[in-house]
Parts: C-alpha cells; structure tokens; sequence
C-alpha cells in the first residue's frame, strides 16, 4: 500500500512541515502540509490522504481532539501523534483515541518514515474496545520529559490495552509502584481494584496467607476464613512489590497461577479462578538471584513478559527542575510555604548523584519548603542540606545495635503499615509467634546437630514439646538427631 500513498501532515511549525515533507518524499511518499486542524479534517472528510501525521497543539484545535472524529468518519485510517508537550497524559490519550504511534518531539526522521511504513503496511483489525475518555487534565502519576522517560511513556501507552504481565525494575525510589499504579489507573482495569503487597514487609510465612488467602482452620489461630490479595483484586491489578524477596515455597504458588490461572486458598481444596492483571516489581537483580538458587528461573520468565526498567535520578538529570516544581507545588497545596530555586542551586541539585532517587530528592524539597523561611532557596542552603543528609538506606536493614525486640516490632511495624487502610487478616498473633518459632527451633537443631534432646534443653522445652513443635511448623531435623 505503499506506493503512491499520501501522508497528510498537520503541524503549525512551518519550518517542522518542510523537513518531515521533504523526508516523506525522498522515501517515495506524496505529502500535502498544513498548519491548522481545520483543513486536515476537510481533507480527512473529503476522502484525500492515505495517512495522518499530526501535531497535539494546533492554533485552531487540538490534534487529540481531531482524533475521534477522524477515526468515527475513517476508522481504518491511520494516524501518528507527534507532541512536544511529553507527558505520559499525551502519550495515552492519543494511544486511547485512536494513534496508531505517539512520536515525542524530537524525533529521528529515520524513526518516523519506519513507523509511516509500519502503519501503511500492517494489516487493518477491527477496532478495540475503547474507553469513553472525560478529557480531565488529571495529576500526572509520572513526571519528566527526558528522553529516558519518554520511552516509558510510549511502552505504557501500548500496554493499557492489554492485560500482559508486566515487570518493573529499578532502584529504590525510582517510582516503581506509580508505573504499576498508571498501568491500572488508565488501562482496561483501571474500574477494579488495585491492590499492592510489599514481600518484604510480610514475613515469610504469612505470605501464602496474605496472597491466597486461608480456611477456617487451616492453621492454628486461623478461627475464621480470610480473604487474600489475589481475591480482593478480583478483576483488577495485583502489585507484587519487591518479588526478589518472596520465598521459594510461595514462588512455586506464584507459578502454578500464572500457568493455570486459578489457585486454592491455604486449607483449600477448591480451585479459584485468578481474574487479576499481574504487575511485579523489584531493585534487586532476578538473574543473580536465579543463578543463587533463590529465585525460580521459570517464575522469572512467567513474569518478565513485558519488562520496563526505571532510571535513577542520576540518568534523567534534566527532569529535576520539573520534579521539584511538582514537590513545590505538591507541598504548597498542602500548607506548606512557597519557594523557589535559584539558578545556582537548581544546578548543584542536578549535579548530585541521588542515591535515595526521586524519593530522595522529594524529601529535600519537602524539607526546604518547611523548615527555611526564605523565599528563594540559595546554593548555600543546598549546599549544607546535600552535605548534612545521610546516604539512603536500605529499607530492610536492620540497624547498628539495634536489638531483638526493636528488630520485630520493625518488621511488625511494616507488615501492619503495608495493609495501608484495612487491618490484617485474623489470626495475627498465632501466624506471628509460628514465624519466630520455626527459625529459633531450627537454629537450636542446628547448633545441637539434630540432638532433640539437647535442642529442648537450650530451649527450655519438654522434650515431646518439642517434638511435637518440630511437626506442627514442619522443622527440617538433621540425619543424626534422636527421634
């Protein structure tokens, strides 16, 4: 088709027109230009034009705008956004409307005559269900407009039609759960639930429960059934946050539910149909993980069907201004002072390697607006705050001297926090105190290799105490032990 096809051009750049005519033409293409919407839409309804290439900001219309009216009178005609406005927003309005490629400004030429033939050539289907779209400018989930962050916006946009899995790496603080949450917020689920579950804020023994869910009885303390998280996303988006840090046991679980679609309840015997779309995220490196032996290698390709990888602040120094206008503004809604950035300070912020991310980087700005009572913050004062903040710290580890008790009230401190809202399922304090028994009796195993009668010594048990412990939590017990 595309021999003597002809591309209409829409951009109220002139000088824009001519280069992408002139570039058009040497791939054998005939190209009309204009610069306002009207007279591509007389053109679009008049039948000329095999293709439309259009520009967002028109001096008489929006080209988003133009796109379902062009679609509802020639809905097989193609149509390629072009926008130097950058925003995941213009990226999936003209995904939801219609595009069939969003190109942000600038482009490679080269790029954009391989979409032109892409677009000419790939076979017509019929039309996805769509989406009534309200056309409210709604807060931005992602902020940037560097080079980086378009190349997420653009695989975003392609994927809120579908439900494939998604896998989303990146640095702590790099924003890995607002990608999860804009793939649910403007994707065909985006009017079910979205339910995120942190593993590492869970200990491992509870993770089965907190995913699946249990049956009255499945286990000590559990006196009623509990619903888990695969079950409250019913028909929405199931977040599975730091995924490198689920156990093998529940990796296994995982897996036979991406393979079957459908899982039973701790206790359960009735399969349960899984109607979820599955978004996971991780900082950690997965392929280390595999070849450690702590990550299964077939869950991680289960998973990693549509792969996007975050950059760190460091990679995308140019959106900083942009992000710290956002925190200022954010901070501002929210009573805090107004403040500014000079020059000079707006640089040395940019220079800095940003250990803790865009998380990181909104904590100094939230700190400037509150605790400094100039109007304009001055390269002195990011100076001392860059000099004086601590590196960014692993959120799981455990502090200098910090002790037992300290350590489990942290860990219960994050596991009860990660149910945001709602409260844990009932039978907390059993699941808990099974948690802290079966690695203490394991470790006293193991120093008295296998020596039950030692291990009930150390641990001050009665012997058919321990024994009978040993088989309530399924303790491994060493060859040589006593039975």
């Amino acid at each position: 088709m595309t021999a003597n096809s002809t591309i209409l051009v829409a951009d109220d750049d002139r000088g824009i027109r001519t280069v992408l005519a002139q570039a058009l033409s040497r791939a054998g293409y005939e190209v009309r230009t204009t610069g306002n919407a009207s007279t591509l839409w007389r053109w679009v309804s008049e039948g000329e034009g095999d293709l439309v290439i259009t520009d967002v900001v028109m001096p008489d219309e929006s080209g988003l705008d133009l796109l379902p009216r062009i679609k509802k009178i020639r809905p097989d005609m193609r149509i390629i956004v072009m926008s130097a406005q950058n925003t995941l927003l213009t990226a999936v309005k003209a995904t939801q409307r219609g595009a069939f490629e969003y190109l942000p400004k600038p482009f490679d030429l080269k790029e954009l005559v391989a979409v032109v033939n892409r677009a000419l050539t790939t076979p017509r289907s019929s039309p996805a269900d769509g989406h009534s779209d309200e056309d409210d400018e709604e807060k931005l989930p992602l902020i940037g407009r560097s080079p980086a962050m378009q190349e997420i916006y653009r695989t975003l946009a392609r994927l809120m039609g579908t439900d494939l899995t998604v896998m989303i790496t990146g640095e702590s603080g790099t924003g890995k759960e607002l990608v999860a949450r804009a793939l649910h917020d403007y994707g065909k689920r985006r009017n079910g639930p979205f339910v995120a579950i942190n593993m590492a804020a869970i200990p491992r023994e509870l993770i089965e429960s907190e995913l699946f869910g249990h049956e009255k009885g499945a286990f000590t303390g559990a006196t009623q059934r509990a619903t888990g998280r695969f079950e409250q996303a019913e028909g929405g988006t199931l977040f599975l946050d730091e995924i490198g840090d689920m156990p093998p046991e529940a990796q296994t679980r995982l897996l036979r539910v991406l393979q079957e679609g459908e899982y039973t309840t701790v206790g359960g015997r009735t399969p349960i149909r899984a109607n979820v779309r599955i978004v996971a995220a991780t900082h950690r490196d997965l392929t280390q993980l595999i070849r450690q032996g702590l990550f299964r290698e077939d869950l991680f390709y289960r998973l990693n069907v549509v792969p996007i990888r975050l950059p760190p602040l460091r990679e995308r120094t140019e959106d900083i201004p942009e992000l710290i206008r956002h925190f200022l503004a954010q901070g501002g809604a929210e009573g805090l002072p107004q403040k500014t950035i000079d020059p000079q300070a707006m640089d040395r912020l940019k220079r800095h390697r940003w250990p803790g991310n865009v998380r990181e980087l909104e904590n100094l700005v939230r700190r400037l607006a509150a605790l400094y009572s100039q109007e304009v913050i001055g390269i002195d004062v990011i100076e001392a705050e860059l000099a004086g903040g601590a590196p960014a710290a692993d959120a799981n580890a455990v502090g200098d001297g910090e002790g037992l008790s300290a350590s489990v009230e942290r860990h219960l401190r994050e596991y009860f926090s990660s149910h945001e809202d709602s409260l844990p399922p009932p039978g907390v304090y059993d699941r808990v105190l099974r948690e802290i028994e079966r690695p203490l009796i394991s470790l006293a195993l193991e120093v008295t290799r296998g020596n039950q009668i030692k291990a009930a010594q150390v641990l001050g048990l009665n012997r058919n105490t321990l024994r009978k412990k040993i088989r309530e939590l399924d303790v491994a017990v060493g060859r040589g032990s006593l039975k």
